[in-house]
């Protein structure tokens, strides 16, 4: 956030979306400054994760959903009075991870991020129902199903390995180049993305849009028949499972 704070009109204000006083206090600072009024919230906050399912931590898997799911429905339900007040947009950011992706692209994994990409549908599901209960209040929802960008979500992922009991074990060093975004494949740039989504906002948009890298060729997937027994074939290939044998 370094880069940020420097420009005008821009304050930095800390928020750990699953600590309640860290919320309480976001919203009691931006009340102040901006009279009670919020014309836009978005929810970006969220947590990478990758792990075949098999080889998941209970725990870890919960913490996930702790920040990816709970954490963008507390910051909501605090700060919906502001946004009802101004008759604003509620954005959520969520994922072509949770719309069953080819796991070769940047941070959207089918294999490697099962419990990553079920957070982001769930985000979603509760992003959609946020969009109809808050039509009554002139409240705009919006959601953004984000495809590959090259985010600094990547770079903590830097020691991954997988349990050295685990049965993918020969599969590791592909799946260590999608984690790690080291895999060659094209990403949108972090700018044009973002201008994308500051244009649907301020152009009035409501309901679901796709941007990002693959995230149309994501939404336009098959889900049954042939092209989905393809796309399952690209994604054994792409994660070396179909070389693994039980």
């Amino acid at each position: 956030m370094a880069s940020l704070k420097d420009l005008p009109n821009v304050t930095l204000l800390a928020l750990d979306v699953t600590n309640k006083c860290q919320i309480q206090a976001a919203v009691e600072t931006v009340s102040s400054q901006i009279s009670g009024k919020l014309l836009c919230l978005v929810n970006n906050a969220a947590r990478n994760h990758f792990m075949p399912l098999l080889d998941d931590d209970i725990d870890s898997a919960k913490a996930i959903f702790e920040t990816n799911v709970w954490g963008p429905l507390a910051v909501t339900q605090a700060f919906a009075p502001l946004l009802i007040e101004a008759q604003g947009t509620l954005v959520n950011i969520t994922s072509i991870a949770g719309h069953g992706a080819v796991p070769t692209m940047a941070d959207m994994k089918e294999i490697s991020s099962g419990t990553y990409g079920a957070s982001k549908i769930a985000q979603e599901q509760i992003a959609d129902v946020f969009r109809l209960e808050l039509m009554p209040f002139k409240v705009k929802g919006l959601m953004v199903v984000t495809g590959a960008i090259p985010t600094n979500g990547q770079t903590y992922f830097g020691d991954w390995k997988l349990p050295a009991n685990s049965r993918y074990k020969s599969a590791e060093e592909k799946m260590k180049t999608v984690v790690q975004a080291s895999d060659g494949m094209p990403r949108t740039p972090r700018e044009e993305y973002a201008n994308q989504v500051v244009d649907h906002i301020l152009g009035g948009t409501t309901g679901k849009v796709w941007l990002g890298e693959r995230a149309e060729m994501v939404k336009n997937s098959p889900v049954e028949g042939e092209g989905a027994l393809i796309r399952d074939q690209m994604v054994m290939k792409g994660f070396a499972l179909d070389e693994i044998s039980g």
